[in-house]
């Protein structure tokens, strides 16, 4: 079945967001959604969510889902506002407790923060099938980039998340905490093995060198042949020294302090302290 995909772009962080929707039910699920964030005054905004919020309203949609593909390093979730507003379950895979650990332990959370998952109400495992209105659907664990990466099949649509990105960008950095190169040539493996004219929707996109627009969707027959990094064939060894090498040169993201540390929470702001306030930590000299 063919879901009506909905795309919302937010430029400051080369963000994809997506309103995914089965036509015949009216129901849907929100991928990948923002908040937006001014970090030099530490302030947020809703700008970008209210644009979702606006669209699900005017087209008269129920939200079932509101997905994360990752813990994103890059920009953060909008998704308790998302549900504030819209209703519909918050998740994420199952591999959240991982990435948790390893973030809890690099912020000294301490005990206060669970590491559990409880911040979402759904945690989905490898393979398993679930439904966006009457369209079916399956969650596939594609880790590599993170420990907890998700792509999710929605019908004929596949959203990767950072897993790839178009075919002339290449394929997701492998140096954050539980990353591995080998793993991420393993997941792609696996999304290759899908039907090639399975549509796939970038999370990011970056415009490679001498391209003029911003490009979030392609196929898997697409990817398979032309992805510049792992495409035509490309061997394993060949690819993780490509991506070793090229990892080695990148900056850390803008954002990645306080996106990990809201988006390890479901995209919950920290318990306030006993002013009253919220706060993010910047450990110093540890990544």
């Amino acid at each position: 079945m063919t879901p009506q995909v909905k795309t919302f772009f937010d430029e400051p962080t080369f963000t994809f967001s997506y309103v995914v929707t089965d036509p015949e039910t009216k129901q849907c699920a929100i991928v990948d959604s923002v908040l937006d964030f001014d970090y030099a005054a530490g302030k947020t905004d809703t700008a970008s969510a209210d644009e979702i919020i606006a669209y699900v309203q005017a087209e008269g949609l129920t939200v079932d889902w509101i997905i994360e593909t990752h813990v994103h390093a890059d920009h953060i979730s909008a998704a308790p506002y998302l549900q504030e507003k819209l209703g519909g379950k918050l998740a994420i895979g199952e591999h959240i407790t991982t990435v948790q650990n390893v973030f809890g332990k690099a912020f000294n959370e301490g005990t206060a923060f669970q590491r559990d998952g409880s911040q979402f109400d759904y945690l989905f495992k490898d393979e398993e099938q679930f439904k966006v209105g009457n369209i079916e659907a399956r969650a596939m664990h594609t880790p590599g980039h993170t420990p907890a990466c998700m792509s999710y099949l929605i019908g004929d649509a596949l959203f990767v998340g950072d897993t790839l990105f178009m075919p002339d960008y290449g394929t997701a950095r492998c140096d954050f905490p539980g990353g591995d190169a080998h793993t991420l040539y393993v997941s792609i493996q696996k999304i290759f093995a899908l039907p090639d004219e399975t549509r796939m929707f970038m999370c990011h996109d970056y415009k490679a060198p001498g391209r003029e627009h911003y490009l979030n969707e392609t196929t898997v027959g697409d990817e398979r042949l032309h992805n510049v990094h792992v495409g035509e064939g490309k061997c394993e060894q060949e690819f993780i020294k490509m991506r070793t090498e090229r990892d080695a040169t990148l900056s850390m993201p803008r954002l990645i302090l306080p996106s990990v540390q809201m988006n390890m929470r479901a995209g919950h702001m920290p318990e306030p302290e006993d002013n009253g306030q919220s706060y993010l930590k910047v450990p110093l000299n540890l990544f």
